[in-house]
């Protein structure tokens, strides 16, 4: 063989193992052998599912307290137009809140 082939097989070696690292690192295998369990993959995806709603419904409730808390204190502030609408606002979900 000449310099040129033996250059060009180790390129190639190269490129191969790189592209099987890369497939290794993507976990190839794992992912196509949950494909082939379309049960486990609901199971999996519902599970995701439910984490992904508890998330943002934790998320709003944090986010709804902090923009009410933030209300209350501009209410406190007494501002002449803002205050009199907030101070409303907050009345009305106090009231759905303890209702």
């Amino acid at each position: 063989m000449s310099n040129d082939e033996n250059r060009l097989l180790r390129l190639l070696l190269d490129k191969i193992t790189n592209l099987s690292v890369s497939i290794e690192k993507m976990k190839l295998a794992e992912y196509v052998k949950l494909l082939e369990q379309p049960w486990r993959l609901m199971y999996v995806n519902f599970i995701a599912g439910l984490a992904r709603g508890v998330g943002i419904a934790i998320g709003f409730t944090i986010l709804g307290a902090v923009v009410l808390y933030f209300l209350r204190i501009l209410v406190m502030l007494n501002l002449p137009l803002i205050g009199n609408f907030i101070a409303e606002i907050v009345r009305m979900v106090q009231l759905k809140v303890g209702a």
